[in-house]
């Protein structure tokens, strides 16, 4: 079917829609539980969070409603919005996990289609409901099925996308997610009532019901898991979309199957998580990359929920942010090319650490010099999600690349759940959010300092190659350490 085609491309518009609402959900909480002034109404004497007030009035100047003035989220409660979100955060996790188990039993279609169903209900169901218990548990499933879109449409594309073209589409793939968090801002502007901007949100998966018929299943999986006669089928359809001789296919993968099956051996068994971290090298590279992958989920999400409290207008500041990180995505795939992962990686994260770091030294009252710095910072960030996603899958072998990626992508939602509490530390100290969001991402670029350059080195299939991958060797004979640098365990 060739490694890209009209078949790929098309495929790919039908899918790539599909991060709209991932982002949406995951940045709406921006416009859902926002700070908002308040004064005590039951007595207009007292101060706002005294024991004895027992009803609040609401500044509805900007919001119409949001949870926060619908159920009195705020003094002793005031928490409880931040602790949704990570709630939420955790739901993405566990959709993660639990629909890449799905996807790898009954394919990538069936549980991509079950996850857009429940993240259609749950999402519409969030709007209607009147506890806010309710709202934390629906948001929850939405996460879930959330987290098995992201994972299970991301395989797919992957695996339709020849060699040559993946490194490209790794990172076109994130584009929907910039348009999205930059078009909740309008949604928000116009949609002021909380229920009504979380419908809107939710009912634009209806769209996405069509998958049903419009997404093929991955023909990858399909031979992997025996049905030779599936992945023939579709790899026929796209070769003919393609212009390209499809007669011998069937041919050709039988073959390919029964040398497949003939040259099996114990090296084709797959590893655990436990591999990561049995030899030294290995286990440095897995710690070094799952703590970027923290960095990530913490200063991405962090620092946007930071922009939000940031003063100003909540709508500009989440539109211009959001705006920057679309030339921020598109810059990736340029300093990927050109600088490789590493050099790539330790720029976008210094870029966030000390334009975040500068707002600590900046008075709170100029916020609109604080907001353009922060969005500097979500540049870097836009930059650095990208790399790591395929930094780590280059450098983890074979055997446990799934694993390890995994592993890594569960740390960075850790990240991403404690990202509401920190960003709500400024109401302890104003430079206290901006002073974390800058030293975790400079503490992660000195860390890819000890990682290997993965551009342009075969990868490492076994985990021997994964441990010699990047190792340096004693020099022998006069022969310097630049010349016994091991690069790859294939030599």
């Amino acid at each position: 079917m060739g490694q890209l085609g009209w078949w790929h491309i098309v495929v790919c518009v039908v899918v790539f829609p599909l991060k709209f609402p991932v982002a949406w959900h995951q940045m709406s909480i921006i416009f859902l539980g926002p700070s908002i002034n308040y004064t005590c109404a039951s007595n207009a004497s007292l101060e706002r969070c005294d024991a004895a007030c027992t009803s609040w009035s609401y500044d509805n100047s900007t919001f119409a409603t949001t949870i926060t003035s619908e159920w009195d989220l705020v003094c002793l409660d005031a928490n409880l919005v931040k602790l949704s979100q990570t709630i939420f955060m955790f739901g993405i996790l566990v959709g993660g996990v639990l629909f890449g188990s799905l996807a790898d039993k009954y394919g990538r279609r069936p549980p991509l289609v079950v996850a857009v169903i429940i993240q259609l209900v749950s999402g519409v169901a969030t709007a209607l409901i009147g506890s806010f218990w309710l709202f934390v548990v629906l948001r929850f499933l939405t996460a879930v099925a959330t987290g098995g879109t992201m994972v299970t449409s991301f395989v797919l594309i992957m695996e339709i996308i020849g060699p040559k073209w993946r490194e490209l589409f790794s990172v076109l793939y994130q584009i929907p997610f910039n348009l999205g968090h930059l078009t909740l801002a309008g949604f928000a502007y116009f949609l002021r009532d909380w229920r009504e901007l979380q419908f809107a949100l939710s009912i634009f998966s209806v769209l996405m019901l069509s998958y049903y018929w419009l997404v093929p299943e991955s023909p990858r999986y399909l031979f992997t898991s025996g049905n030779v006669d599936g992945a023939v089928t579709v790899l026929e359809t796209a070769a003919k979309r393609n212009n390209i001789e499809s007669a011998t296919i069937r041919n050709d993968i039988e073959l390919y199957a029964k040398e497949k099956s003939r040259t099996a051996s114990a090296s084709d068994s797959k590893g655990n998580v436990l591999d990561l971290f049995r030899t030294p090298n290995m286990r440095a590279k897995t710690l070094f990359m799952c703590f970027n992958w923290f960095v990530c989920g913490l200063a991405f999400f962090g620092v946007a929920q930071y922009i939000g409290h940031a003063g100003g207008d909540i709508y500009t500041n989440v539109a211009i942010s959001a705006a920057l990180e679309l030339p921020g995505t598109l810059l990736c795939i340029y300093m990927m090319k050109a600088y490789g992962r590493k050099k790539t990686l330790i720029f976008s994260n210094t870029l966030t650490g000390i334009s975040m770091l500068v707002i600590a030294f900046v008075p709170q009252s100029a916020s609109a010099l604080n907001v353009g710095l922060a969005s500097i910072g979500l540049v870097g960030m836009s930059i650095s999600f990208p790399t790591v996603y395929l930094y780590a899958g280059e450098l983890f072998p074979t055997v446990v690349r799934n694993v390890g990626i995994g592993t890594a992508s569960m740390i960075a939602r850790f990240g991403s759940m404690i990202a509401p509490f920190v960003a709500g530390f400024g109401s302890i100290a104003y430079w206290l959010p901006p002073c974390i969001f800058g030293l975790v991402p400079l503490v992660g670029a000195f860390f890819v300092f000890f990682l290997p350059e993965t551009q342009g080195h075969p990868l490492p299939e076994t985990l021997e190659d994964g441990e010699n991958f990047g190792k340096r060797r004693a020099p022998t004979n006069g022969v310097s350490d630049a010349a016994a640098s091991v690069e790859n365990g294939k030599h």
